[in-house]
């Protein structure tokens, strides 16, 4: 069994008098990881919220019947929250009335259960967000030296459970996961019918990890206009398959100042979705490869350790460039990622002159733990 770092994180927060929610898309492990949470609790009263009786059963309801719903359980959890109508509410009257039950929702789309929950549940949640398995989580399970060893078939198949866990199908695991899960929060979503598009944009988008998009090349590519493209984005980032980053400018004119990259939070989700599954010496894109999975196992990193940290990358007009740069604590860490060792990176000198109390280092597969444990 693998241990996932939010197990400790939300076992911490238990009973302590707030709603605990966990987001995350789907098959990255949730319904596992509470089953762990929960493994040594015998009152345990669960909810599928996929389920009409599920969702019939809070309409018009109180404090009382749910208590008399609960019983004796002291831990009620609901899975797929998001589709309880008014689940924000719905929370709050248990974790107001009901102080005794520890409350546990889960959902796999951020855009629902976030904007449900939020303002009714204000200071009476604590939120968590779950990734596919994390390069720091694979050291603790089986060292760091085997996981090194393992990196450049993380880079080709990504770090989803059941991915990791079916060794020699990874390929078959991955298309599953495209076909079958990958679209399922979108397309409900405003009865999106297009599929064909959205493959369209997640396969340009796969194309140009580590690069800058524009809206308007992206929507010529899929017969779209700028702003359903716009809308697409946002909705594959509030499903948790892609997520972006902006462009830093403060001081210099030629800096880009609207500008932004797109990246997939699982290297084995970008490769399936253009189908390319090549060895990486093999590869044209083994740089955008390497860059991608650094800085996604960076964001997990960044959010199990519950840092804070304002996250960009950095051009000017001059093409001048850095790959990620971020700035907590008054200062500015900059980073350049390199597959190959033996390549040199060097902090531009227009951007060391402008801000000259910035940090630099540069991350290979050699130094990788320095950045990501």
């Amino acid at each position: 069994m693998i241990k996932r770092i939010l197990n400790e994180n939300m076992r911490k927060r238990m009973f302590k008098g707030k709603a605990l929610i966990l987001v995350g898309a789907r098959q990255v492990g949730k319904t596992t990881l509470l089953n762990n949470l929960i493994d040594n609790n015998k009152g345990v009263y669960w909810i599928n919220g996929d389920e009409t009786d599920a969702q019939s059963m809070f309409d018009n309801t109180s404090s009382d019947r749910l208590r008399q719903i609960f019983g004796e359980n002291k831990i009620v959890v609901i899975d797929e929250a998001q589709r309880i109508k008014d689940i924000g509410l719905r929370l709050k009257l248990i974790t107001d009335y009901i102080k005794d039950v520890q409350v546990i929702a889960t959902g796999s789309s951020s855009f629902d259960l976030a904007n449900k929950v939020n303002e009714p549940l204000t200071g009476r949640k604590w939120e968590y967000q779950m990734y596919p398995l994390s390069f720091s989580e694979m050291v603790s399970h089986h060292g760091l030296i085997k996981e090194k060893r393992l990196l450049t078939h993380r880079l080709i198949y990504g770090y989803y459970p059941e991915v990791v866990t079916s060794e020699g199908n990874e390929k078959e695991v991955l298309k599953q996961l495209t076909d079958s899960y990958l679209y399922k929060d979108i397309l409900a979503w405003e009865n999106i019918k297009h599929a064909d598009k959205l493959v369209k944009l997640l396969q340009a988008l796969a194309f140009q990890v580590g690069s800058q998009v524009s809206y308007n090349e992206l929507g010529t590519l899929c017969s779209l206009d700028a702003k359903t493209v716009e809308k697409y984005i946002v909705l594959l980032e509030q499903c948790f398959v892609i997520f972006r980053l902006n462009s830093f400018a403060r001081n210099l004119r030629n800096e880009l100042k609207a500008s932004r990259k797109i990246y997939f939070y699982d290297n084995g989700i970008r490769n399936s979705l253009i189908a390319n599954f090549s060895l990486p010496e093999l590869r044209q894109d083994i740089g955008q490869l390497w860059e991608n999975f650094i800085i996604s196992e960076r964001i997990k990193y960044v959010s199990y350790n519950n840092l804070w940290s304002n996250k960009y990358f950095w051009r000017t007009r001059q093409q001048q460039e850095i790959d990620y740069l971020e700035e907590y604590d008054g200062r500015l860490y900059a980073y350049e990622f390199k597959y190959s060792e033996k390549a040199k990176a060097r902090l531009p000198i227009t951007f060391s002159n402008s801000y000259s109390d910035s940090e630099f280092k540069v991350i290979t597969p050699k130094n990788i733990e320095e950045f990501v444990i």
